[in-house]
Parts: structure tokens; C-alpha cells; sequence
């Protein structure tokens, strides 16, 4: 997606006068061009959808207050924030690292009141601060919605099944939605009574599906064997109904885990009828990592991109950080990954709009800018270049600067002979270096000349 520029290597052994700079911040982004129209054309394929389910856009500020912001945000994202002083108030301010906690905040304090639910959407970048070694951009462009003020299956079926929808949208099709419940695993950690810094380290080993770690932990707590089965057992639970065959029997009578193996049924049969059973991958050990998500989550993988594209889930109390309580769930894409998970596919860049270069004389450039206009109106991007004098013998040099341009088509506007014809002299860019091959063609022609 983005041209970026290549990353200094840095040997400790330079002074500072010594050490190479780079040009541009580590991590951040550079789109040229053809980058760019290829970012805008996903937007606006994805912005189309959501706009056809009921999501408007809404567009955060770049910096927050950070002791506002830091109420809702995960102590991970804490460490990574770009911080700096507001010069006309001393207080800290943070480059935004993460939207949704935004949103709940942008929602508790002003737009709680509406009527609900509320379908936002968004597009923007997030600021986070990695390492030059971890691999990691720290500018990172993201898309997604928030869906606010309704709790039930239908509503997390909702965001899925738009997360699905989205993604064929775009062309791709090697995709898969591992979804989970946190309360699940959370209830079976609390049921085996360790400590609740026992039950982090044991989530955060869940999370990665790093069982050794896990049943270390597990010894460390004193988890007794039978509990430490299922604990050890769930993360390598995923597929389709089986897994929820095997949560109702772990639950039995316990509430605290039948309640979230109820509404993954739920969520599950609705996703099926809407015919999206295919995308989908049961996963009970699934952990988006960040410590708002309270109930239903997610992830979504493509073949071929070694991490996830983007994800998302339920955060309940996440708004409640900031004012009342209010259920929410959401989803957020990575553009990046996302245009790594078309590539591996062979998903082609969309095709550029048809590229014309019209020259003129001086004399003739209202009859060329009127011909340029009719052009733009019917879908062709124009470029118009005035000069001195015009003739049949510039066609080399015409196609010399169709070269230059990388452009589709062009023509010639304003020779005597064929003005007075409504007639533009289009020219051959194929034609052997040197010809002077060119086709007469009215104005009103063009377009279906240009356009085969």
C-alpha cells in the first residue's frame, strides 16, 4: 500500500554527529500516488457498505487530553502513547492511539443522549510507539464502526456478518472470523481460584496459545488437576459446533460459563442463516488483548499474512469509563494488512480512471477547455497543456509526453484545418516513434473513441 522509506540502521558505535538520520519520523507513512487512489478506492468500497447498513461517519480529534482518554484506554496502549504539553494550558495531551476508547468518549460526553443504537463509522490513523526492531508501523491507518446502546446476539450478528459483507466487498474471499466469548475463559480462571494476577498472566498465555506457559502458571497457582484440564483444554478448542457442544459441557449448571456459551449459539445460528457459516471459526482461548472487551470477540485472518487484519468485540463498560455505562461492540480494519491479504490473493489494484492529455495553442485553448470539461463530466481525467503553436509534425513530441505522463490517451485541439470540422486529432500513442499517425475525430465522438 504505502511506499516507505527504508529504515536507518543504527550502530550504537556512532556519535550523534555520526549516526545516519532519516529522513521522515521511524514508522510512519509515505503513500504516493498510485498508493494513494488505491487507499481512497478501499474507503470508499468499505465507507459504500457501511453506509447502506446505517453507519455514518464520525471524524475524532487528533490529540486528547490524556488524563481524560487514559481512563479508558488498556495499560498497553498507556506505554505507547505520544504524549506532549498543550502550550496554552499545561495540561498533557496524546496523539490519538486508539479509537474506539475515542468514540465511548466522544459518545459518554455528548451524544449519549440520542437515540439509540448509535452505527458510527470511521477512517483515520492512530499514533502508537514500537520499537525499530519489533517489525511494527507506529502510524497506522484503520477503518471500522462502533454499533452503541443495544445489547444482544443480533446486534453482535450485525457487526459481524458487516465485517463479512465488507471483506467480499473488496474482493477478498481466504478469510476467516475466529470468535470467542472472554467471559468463558475468564469464568473458568475465577472458578479454579487463583489470583488475579494469576488469571492475567494465564490470559495473556491463552491469548498467544502458549500452553506451556499457561500450565506453569496453572502449577504456580495450585490449580488442581481436573480445573487445569479444561483451562489447558479451551484454547485448542476451535471449529464450529463441536466447540459448542463441548462449553455446554464443561458449564453444566455454572451460569458464569453457560451465559457466554449461550449467546456464542445464539450468534452463531444467526451468522449461519445469514449464510456466513463458511467465514467462521469457533475459538473458545480468544482474547482481542486489550482489557476493555467484556464479552463476545473477535479476529479475522487471511491466508498468506502471518497476523491478524483487524478485529474487534463487545466493550459494555468501556463508555461507562467515561460517563454511564453503554453496550457496545465494534470492529476496527488495518489497511495495511488489509492490502497485504488482497496482494497474497492477487486481488489487482482497481483500474485508473482513463488518463487524457489534450495539447493546444494558445489561440485555441477555450475550444480545447470546453472539449477537457465534456471529457471530465463523463468520467476521463484530463490534463490540458497549452503551446506555442500546434501541428501534425508535434506528434512525436506528443507521444514523448504521453511517455513522460504514463498517460492513456491524447489528442491535438486547435489545428486550422480541423476546427473548423469540430474535429481534435487524436493521436496514435502506440505508433512507432517518429510517425506521424493520427486519427480526425468530432468532439462529439471522443468519448467513444477514447473509451475503446
Amino acid at each position: 500500500m504505502a511506499r516507505r522509506l527504508p529504515k536507518s540502521k543504527k550502530d550504537q558505535r556512532f556519535s550523534l554527529e555520526e549516526a545516519p538520520r532519516s529522513l521522515i519520523p521511524m514508522g510512519m507513512a509515505t503513500l504516493l500516488p498510485n498508493a494513494s487512489q488505491r487507499v481512497r478506492h478501499l474507503e470508499q468500497t468499505l465507507f459504500e457498505g457501511f453506509s447502506k447498513w446505517g453507519y455514518r461517519e464520525i471524524i475524532p480529534p487528533t490529540f486528547e487530553y490524556f488524563d481524560i482518554l487514559s481512563s479508558g484506554l488498556p495499560a498497553e496502549i498507556l506505554e505507547k502513547c505520544y504524549k506532549f504539553a498543550d502550550w496554552t494550558t499545561g495540561r498533557v495531551l496524546v496523539l490519538r492511539p486508539d479509537v474506539t476508547a475515542q468514540i465511548a468518549r466522544i459518545v459518554a460526553m455528548g451524544m449519549a443522549g440520542r437515540e439509540v443504537p448509535l452505527r458510527l463509522a470511521y477512517r483515520t490513523t492512530v499514533f502508537r510507539y514500537e520499537p525499530e526492531h519489533a517489525g511494527r508501523e507506529r502510524e497506522i491507518f484503520q477503518l471500522g464502526v462502533e454499533l452503541i446502546g443495544a445489547d444482544d446476539a443480533s446486534t453482535d450478528a450485525e457487526v459481524l456478518i458487516l465485517l463479512v459483507e465488507s471483506l467480499k466487498s473488496l474482493g477478498l474471499s481466504a478469510f476467516k472470523l475466529s470468535i470467542g466469548h472472554v467471559r468463558f475463559y475468564q469464568a473458568l480462571l475465577a472458578r479454579s481460584g487463583m489470583s488475579e494476577k494469576g488469571r492475567k498472566q494465564a490470559e495473556l498465555a491463552a491469548a498467544h496459545k502458549d500452553l506451556l506457559k499457561l500450565e506453569r502458571i496453572l502449577r504456580w497457582e495450585g490449580v488442581t488437576t481436573k480445573q487445569a484440564n479444561a483451562i489447558l483444554e479451551a484454547p485448542g478448542r476451535y471449529g464450529r459446533e463441536e466447540v459448542l457442544q463441548w462449553g455446554r459441557s464443561v458449564a453444566g449448571r455454572d451460569q458464569a460459563l453457560a451465559k457466554p456459551i449461550a449467546r456464542l449459539t445464539q450468534v452463531y445460528q444467526l451468522l449461519e442463516a445469514a449464510g456466513a457459516k463458511d467465514y467462521l471459526l469457533l475459538d473458545l482461548g480468544e482474547f482481542r488483548g486489550f482489557d476493555y472487551y467484556d464479552g463476545l470477540v473477535f479476529d479475522v485472518f487471511s491466508e498468506k499474512v502471518g497476523c491478524e487484519l483487524g478485529g474487534g468485540g463487545r466493550y459494555n463498560h468501556l463508555v461507562g469509563k467515561f460517563g454511564q455505562d453503554c453496550p457496545s461492540t465494534g470492529f476496527g480494519l488495518d489497511v495495511d494488512r488489509l492490502f497485504s491479504a488482497l496482494d497474497a490473493q492477487g486481488v489487482s489494484a482497481p483500474p485508473l480512471p482513463g488518463r487524457v492529455l489534450i495539447v493546444n495553442s494558445v489561440r485555441a485553448y477555450g475550444e480545447a477547455f470546453k472539449v477537457s470539461q465534456s471529457l471530465r463530466s463523463q468520467g476521463f481525467s484530463v490534463l490540458q497543456e497549452t503551446w506555442p503553436t500546434v501541428s501534425r509534425k508535434l506528434l512525436p513530441q506528443v507521444r514523448m509526453r504521453v511517455r513522460q505522463l504514463s498517460i492513456n490517451h491524447a489528442m491535438i485541439v486547435g489545428l486550422p484545418e480541423l476546427s473548423k470540422k469540430g474535429q481534435a486529432l487524436v493521436v496514435d500513442v502506440k505508433a512507432r516513434q517518429g510517425t506521424q499517425s493520427g486519427l480526425p475525430v468530432s468532439f462529439q465522438d471522443l468519448p467513444f473513441v477514447l473509451g475503446r
